[in-house]
């Protein structure tokens, strides 16, 4: 049996501040130039259409908000603004200000900030978190918060990769944190790393942080990732 437990002394734990600054976080490229359809659109990576998902909320007569969580340069937003208009309003987060274009839709709105602090001010019907919670630390805050900002019937969905979660001396969360998302009321999909929220709701995990390591090399993606560490408070 291959033990792949990843020991790391605490003490050598990143906290956010320090892995903000890190040289693979800030290298990172997976977003950059994501578009919205095609072999590396969002389509493909999160198992919805955006666009249609936020147009039959559109046919029911209400005006729609989607937020993107590490957006990148945003490419998507100003196809998906480009296409829904004046009823929809979109906001994407970035650590970085890469944004893309000089000037903006007027319901398009870029920012530039850690989501790991950022809190925004009203419910939104779409969440898409695009690879990005690999360069994340604290990968199940991020979810928990984020499932709450959801509106009563909105949808949150994106890439988390669960043996990027650590716990007990580095061994990977795997199964044990599957469950936890589901009895949490979040659907993970293992084969394709994907978690899914349906409907706001309050999420409490077993788990407290602990920090992060951004030397843990390459994930299933092929780029460099974050290892997030916790301890099983269960």
């Amino acid at each position: 049996m291959i033990d792949e437990r990843k020991q790391i002394p605490l003490a050598r734990l990143l906290d956010d501040e320090a892995l903000e600054r890190s040289s693979v976080v800030a290298n990172r490229v997976m977003n950059r130039e994501r578009g919205l359809t095609g072999s590396n659109g969002y389509g493909r990576e999160l198992g919805i259409d955006v666009l249609e998902v936020l147009r039959e909320r559109m046919r029911a007569g209400r005006r729609v908000r989607w937020l993107d969580l590490c957006c990148g340069s945003a490419r998507a937003l100003f196809e998906a603004s480009r296409h829904l208009g004046e009823e929809a309003e979109i906001v994407g987060v970035d650590l970085v200000d890469f944004f893309a274009g000089p000037s903006r839709p007027p319901r398009l709105r870029l920012v530039a900030a850690s989501i790991t602090g950022w809190e925004p001010e009203e419910p939104f019907d779409l969440i898409t978190c695009v690879h990005g919670l690999h360069y994340v630390g604290d990968k199940l805050g991020v979810l928990s918060r984020a499932a709450g900002w959801l509106a009563e019937d909105g949808l949150l969905v994106g890439n988390l990769d669960t043996r990027s979660v650590l716990v007990d001396d580095g061994v990977p969360a795997g199964r044990r944190l599957a469950s936890a998302l589901r009895e949490a009321g979040l659907d993970y999909d293992p084969r394709r790393r994907r978690i899914t929220c349906r409907g706001r709701r309050v999420v409490e995990l077993p788990y407290r942080y602990l920090g992060s390591d951004d030397r843990a090399g390459p994930n299933y993606t092929g780029q460099p990732a974050v290892d997030s560490y916790y301890a099983n408070d269960s």
